[in-house]
């Protein structure tokens, strides 16, 4: 026996024999095959280093992990703040039924046709249907501008096959969509070349040497015009030239006469015709200083007549005899300015103070007076929506037979009492075609026809409706929204660089809410647009098309400062 208990036997727990082991190894670690002593393995607990009782159980302790905190923290607060700030674009992925389905009719549409029309099935209605739901949606405005090239496209191949008219429409289509460029440029060239093909240069020569001699300087069949189209096909004509010069110095002439005489209105218009014309004509900086300045005179008699306007409707002096009504005022300052918008926004607040006092007049029963005061209104403001709406109030439209010859019979008596005759009760037919109708509009609207076409407009169609019935909700609803969603459009259009579609919807607003003050405001930021636009063609070298963006320009803010400094460039050639 070697005096130590064997460990696996069981007879003994708990004691073991001491030995002093090897004692070879006391002065080092032993050799790794010597590490095997046959001793128990144990490790000593401090407290028995130090001379303690027994041995206590190792305890773990945790790893400290503090900073684990403000980390989650930190990446918690980024997260929530990353999903605020892009909550539009997380909203954007939300699947859209509507707005998919009509992407994808618009996407068929634009590959198989129509790409324009006025049912609601073409390319560009159902693209611009989109933009109305999601105005900043990609494929919306993706479209759009595909189906412009396509137009362009269309225009190429009509022009080809000798369509001229189908190459115009198509021309126009993507000039609205585009908003210009080098194809719309060289189309409308090629197109009038076109036009002029086959008319002999001497004849249309001759045809304007007739036209000057009889005072004709502008319009189709003028002398500018058709000195234009001889150039159009012969760059080179010298004669075509010299005329084109003698028609700029006469329309100069008259410019001149329509100054002396105070016809600030007229010389205005012949100036930006003569700008159309001969954009570099060498006198135009002249004329324009002369109109600056004959409106600056004019300047102290517009604000005093604008004053007044107002101050008579803070009075409640709005319509009637003498000159000192708002209506009076501001048809003065019109007369200085035909197109300040200041005046034109307050004859607006003349007609809506109108419109304010007739519905008062229907709601206490006063329909004669409510007329009179609503025929006032349309006299001014004959496309405000509000006063089709007030009309739909008043009853001026559905009537029966039986009704009708109640009229006739009774004469102006009714209207006199101030009693309104009850209509039947609609059919279900009637009311089937009504629904048909404000769906119509409805349709209309998102599209942006507003107010053209004729008779298929939003405008047209809420008037069709409440001519029917007179107390249709939608139809009032959706008549008197159309103020907002003009002016939603006209932002739109701006943002995304339709401008010529701006100016349509900016006339819409003009026409539906004319008493609307922000239209100044409006007017000035199209006005700037116009100006960026005819600075980057002067930059890439088109002065035609910055002459035509110039006076787009000067139609809505004649007097602004950097329209000059623009005109400079253009007459330098810069």
């Amino acid at each position: 026996m070697n005096g130590r208990k064997d460990q696996h036997d069981h007879g003994s727990p708990g004691r073991t024999e001491p030995t002093l082991g090897n004692l070879d190894n006391l002065d080092g670690p032993a050799p790794k095959s010597q590490a095997d002593d046959g001793l128990p393995k144990f490790t000593q607990d401090a407290d028995l280093r130090r001379g303690g009782g027994s041995p206590r159980p190792p305890v773990r302790r945790p790893k400290r992990r503090g900073w684990l905190v403000p980390v989650v923290l930190l990446i918690v607060i980024g997260v929530g703040t990353s999903l605020w700030i892009g909550q539009d674009k997380l909203r954007g992925l939300v699947p859209n039924t509507e707005l998919d389905g009509i992407l994808g009719r618009a996407e068929t549409a634009l590959q198989q046709g129509p790409l324009d029309g006025n049912d609601g099935t073409s390319a560009r209605e159902l693209f611009e249907a989109a933009r109305a739901l999601q105005p900043d949606n990609d494929r919306a405005r993706d479209g759009l501008r595909n189906v412009g090239q396509a137009e362009i496209a269309q225009a190429d191949a009509a022009l080809q096959a000798g369509k001229l008219d189908e190459a115009d429409q198509a021309l126009v289509s993507a000039r609205e969509l585009l908003g210009g460029g080098s194809d719309v440029d060289r189309l409308t060239q090629a197109i009038a070349a076109a036009r002029s093909h086959g008319v002999p240069t001497d004849s249309l020569v001759e045809q304007a040497q007739q036209a000057f001699d009889a005072g004709k300087l502008d319009g189709d069949d003028g002398a500018g015009p058709l000195y234009r189209r001889v150039l159009t096909a012969d760059p080179n004509n010298a004669v075509a030239k010299h005329g084109l010069d003698k028609v700029g110095d006469a329309m100069a002439v008259q410019v001149h006469k329509a100054l002396d005489a105070g016809d600030r209105t007229t010389a205005s218009t012949l100036v930006d015709h003569l700008a159309v014309l001969l954009p570099n004509y060498a006198e135009l900086p002249e004329l324009r200083a002369a109109l600056v300045q004959v409106g600056q005179q004019d300047n102290g008699a517009l604000t005093d007549a604008i004053k007044q306007g107002q101050d008579a409707l803070r009075d409640g002096r709005i319509v009637g005899d003498g000159n000192d009504t708002a209506l009076a005022h501001f048809k003065a300052a019109l007369a200085i300015d035909p197109d300040n918008a200041d005046a034109k926004a307050g004859l607006g607040q003349v007609a809506q103070a109108l419109i304010v006092q007739a519905n008062a007049a229907i709601d206490h029963g006063d329909s004669a007076h409510a007329r009179q005061l609503l025929d006032q209104a349309t006299a001014i403001a004959p496309h405000s929506a509000d006063l089709a709406a007030a009309r739909g109030r008043l009853g001026e439209g559905r009537r029966s037979n039986a009704s009708q010859v109640a009229n006739d019979v009774a004469g102006d008596v009714a209207a006199d009492n101030g009693d309104n005759l009850q209509h039947p009760p609609m059919t279900p037919q009637q009311s089937a075609e009504l629904a048909r109708i404000v769906q119509r509009a409805d349709a209309a609207a998102s599209r942006g026809n507003l107010m053209l076409p004729p008779g298929d407009s939003a405008y047209d169609l809420y008037r069709q409706a409440l001519a029917m019935d007179g107390n249709n909700d939608a139809a009032r609803r959706g008549l008197e929204a159309l103020p907002g969603l003009a002016l939603n459009q006209f932002n739109q259009a701006l943002s995304s660089g339709n401008l010529p579609a701006a100016g349509n919807r900016l006339a819409d607003l003009s026409d539906l809410s004319p008493g609307n003050t922000n239209q100044g405001e409006l007017r000035l930021r199209l006005a700037g647009a116009w100006m960026d636009q005819a600075e980057q063609e002067l930059q890439n070298g088109d002065r035609a098309s910055a002459a035509q963006a110039l006076d787009s320009a000067r139609k809505l803010a004649p007097n602004n400062p950097r329209l000059a400094s623009l005109m400079a460039r253009l007459q330098s050639g810069g």
